[in-house]
């Protein structure tokens, strides 16, 4: 069945989120695999080691009709998204950014924009999943959700981004430091690194507060699970500087114990937090312009 080859996707590849989907509806984690299946295929497409211009031709060629991708079997699914096109459109060049022979190191802002674009942008498609009524008001925090995320994401994959020609720490945090530094840095220079990861990541606990505060705008029903997804990845990027921001040992998971103990950890922002948080001022509401293609959103 395709929902299994959707489910088996998610749960090979993106463990967190599937362990906190298993407290969705069936129909809700349906979805979210599926919707997980078609970023993960697009994310791939852009990791191979296929020609960079027939990825970037096939990238554009999605990007103008994805309605029509795999002979059409995706337009139902994407015509229930309110914002997809906007969302899926932003993904794509995201993704495409990735592509450029000329890889340009990112300063915070142009970086922000890429972690809304490939990350962001899936926290505004999962609105519509998690049945969202006010989307206006969930939209923002959504979006600090999926950056806070790909902050984490960042941080953990130095070494291995390093390795594929790839530096996502922001100038203002690095310099421009050349890449086979990164991957085989002297002491000096793996201090400097240590020390970009873990402000990378207390950035990323600015979006994290920001998102929690948000899940109040979520249906009670699909509130766990977010938390949980929230917490769970969040405890990556706090195991990462509990263990002094060296990346280049192993790949930085979260184990299924850690996991149950940050259940009950999001059961009790379910009844508290949330509504503790006070709101983050430190949200990037450009980004949210950006995505609305308005000068006076806020």
């Amino acid at each position: 069945m395709e929902s299994n080859k959707y489910l088996n996707s998610l749960k090979d590849n993106g463990k967190t989120f599937f362990f906190s989907g298993l407290f969705l509806s069936k129909t809700q984690l349906n979805k979210a695999a599926k919707l997980y299946y078609f970023c993960r295929s697009l994310d791939d497409l852009g990791d191979t080691d296929q020609n960079p211009e027939i990825k970037n031709l096939k990238l554009k060629n999605i990007r103008n009709d994805f309605n029509s991708l795999d002979g059409g079997k995706w337009k139902e699914f994407f015509n229930e998204f309110e914002l997809g096109q906007k969302a899926i459109i932003d993904l794509i060049d995201g993704i495409k950014s990735d592509l450029d022979e000329n890889f340009e190191r990112k300063g915070w802002d142009s970086l922000l924009d890429y972690c809304y674009k490939v990350a962001g942008t899936v926290g505004v498609l999962m609105l519509n999943i998690l049945n969202v009524k006010k989307i206006d008001r969930a939209l923002p925090y959504s979006i600090d959700l999926g950056i806070a995320m790909q902050l984490t994401n960042i941080a953990r994959d130095v070494y291995e981004d390093a390795n594929m020609g790839r530096v996502y720490l922001p100038i203002e945090l690095i310099g421009n430091v050349e890449i086979d530094s990164i991957i085989e840095p002297n002491e000096e220079q793996e201090e400097n690194l240590k020390a970009s990861i873990k402000n990378l990541l207390y950035e990323a606990e600015k979006f994290y507060n920001s998102a929690l505060y948000g899940t109040r705008f979520i249906p009670l029903k699909a509130r766990l699970p977010i938390l949980i997804a929230a917490v769970c990845y969040r405890d990556i990027g706090r195991k990462i500087i509990r263990n002094d921001c060296d990346t280049w040992q192993e790949r930085t998971t979260v184990s299924t114990v850690k996991k149950i103990v940050l259940v009950l950890k999001a059961v009790m922002y379910l009844f508290t937090k949330p509504f503790n948080i006070k709101k983050s001022e430190t949200s990037k509401r450009n980004l949210l312009k950006i995505f609305l293609n308005e000068d006076n959103a806020t």
